[in-house]
């Protein structure tokens, strides 16, 4: 299978079993703009309430944030926003469309011309008003990142919590960014949605704590089950570092249409609060407790997207495979991810005593874990379909069962089949969720 013909399966599996819609599609849709259905809403927050427990439950010096999308404008002017977050962008003269410059190849994508307008800058960040008024009082930015929320509250939360360095504060939240060029999917869009830790330690501790959250990050993808061949680690040159970064680096998967970024780590410096102590007037120093010493902490800042470790992780589930001569698809996510983690099914949906078995069963199962019942097709097309969506177990309930209270288990990826007696079937699939 080449590459356009994966990602088209994807696309086309995550329309069809509710992954992924286009956003307004009824009135032709928003380029950029794309709506989680059923399942990829339970995909994606599975993904958040991983990295959350990583990050913050089974960190004891990260705390976590949510702070507002909507900023007092100084914000973005301190954070450089304002002056420069934009995009160099050019016009083809012949088809009139418009495109990045650092994404042209020479000649223009759509019709092959050679001839540009000349580079102009183009902010990305999207404005919107506040108040009764629309003036340039009243002018205020949706976020293009979360960070500058964790900065701006940076004595806060130590004051709250009598933090002592090192520590780090995270946040997942939406930012938005007006890109000119939105595309594959889901990976690059004008609304998405961040996972950011702004770490805050002694400059001396710097260069170390970025090694262990570079590697923390790498190591998060694979213990979630991504394959370690589709992951690399990219060091940023000098020529593409800000200019207060002391270092960064991507950890990149091997999509589709190419490697490219799920989320980068950066040493921030101590730029950060220092620019908005210059901007406030407020000092964001740290105060050592013991020695008195007063300093801006360096910042080490694992800054991921939710929505492309979302695409990364679809991806990467997806395979194929010939059983009795038709190609079964089966969505291999890791349990912690999987939207549905177990399917109970009735054989017969006619046999009331096996319905409402089945029903009592999927009762009792949901109190502790995610489940569905299904009984809107044949066995078999039932079980192509939990494949389809990554259903970690289908447990079927057959006359039998009303006889030795007793149902089978199918496992999703080896199709493995097991008889299991209902009271030990809660227990029976917590231990082999692997």
């Amino acid at each position: 299978m080449n590459n356009s013909d994966l990602m088209d399966k994807i696309v086309a599996l995550c329309k069809r079993r509710g992954f992924i819609f286009q956003s307004s599609e009824i009135y032709g849709g928003l380029n950029g703009a794309w709506d989680y259905g059923p399942l990829g809403a339970e995909l994606k927050r599975n993904v958040k309430t991983a990295w959350w427990q990583a990050v913050v439950h089974f960190h004891d010096d990260v705390v976590g944030l949510d702070a507002s999308i909507l900023m007092h404008p100084t914000t973005w002017k301190a954070s450089g926003h304002t002056d420069n977050f934009t995009d160099v962008l050019v016009d083809c003269k012949k088809c009139k469309r418009r495109f990045r410059q650092d994404h042209l190849k020479g000649k223009c994508p759509d019709c092959g011309s050679t001839e540009f307008t000349e580079p102009r800058a183009f902010n990305l960040m999207l404005k919107t008003n506040v108040g009764a008024m629309e003036d340039s009082s009243s002018v205020v930015y949706l976020r293009p990142e979360t960070a500058q929320g964790i900065f701006v509250n940076f004595a806060n939360v130590e004051d709250a919590t009598h933090r002592k360095l090192p520590f780090g504060i995270a946040q997942i939240g939406k930012s938005f960014r007006n890109e000119i060029t939105p595309g594959n999917f889901t990976f690059r869009t004008r609304e998405f949605e961040q996972m950011e830790i702004e770490y805050f330690c002694r400059p001396s501790e710097a260069p170390d704590k970025y090694k262990e959250w570079i590697q923390a990050r790498f190591n998060w993808y694979i213990d979630l089950g991504m394959r370690k061949e589709n992951l690399q680690l990219r060091e940023h040159g000098k020529e593409e570092l800000a200019h207060y970064a002391a270092g960064c680096t991507d950890v990149e998967y091997k999509f589709p249409f190419g490697w490219s970024e799920l989320e980068g780590i950066a040493n921030r410096t101590d730029y950060d609060l220092r620019q908005h102590s210059q901007f406030s007037g407020k000092d964001l120093q740290y105060q050592d407790p013991v020695t008195n010493e007063k300093f801006y902490p360096y910042v080490i800042e694992p800054s991921g997207g939710c929505d492309r470790a979302t695409l990364a992780f679809l991806v990467d589930a997806y395979h194929e495979e010939q059983v009795n001569d038709q190609t079964r698809v089966v969505m291999k996510f890791h349990h912690k991810l999987a939207p549905i983690k177990v399917a109970v099914l009735p054989l017969l949906k006619k046999n009331e005593g096996i319905v409402a078995l089945a029903k009592k069963i999927k009762g009792d199962l949901q109190k502790d874990i995610v489940c569905v019942y299904d009984d809107t097709a044949a066995i078999g097309k039932l079980y192509r379909r939990q494949d389809e969506v990554g259903t970690f177990f289908c447990v079927t309930v057959d006359v039998q069962s009303l006889e030795d209270q007793q149902v089978t288990v199918r496992h999703r990826d080896t199709m493995k089949q097991d008889r299991v007696s209902l009271d030990g079937l809660k227990q029976y699939l917590q231990d082999n969720f692997s």
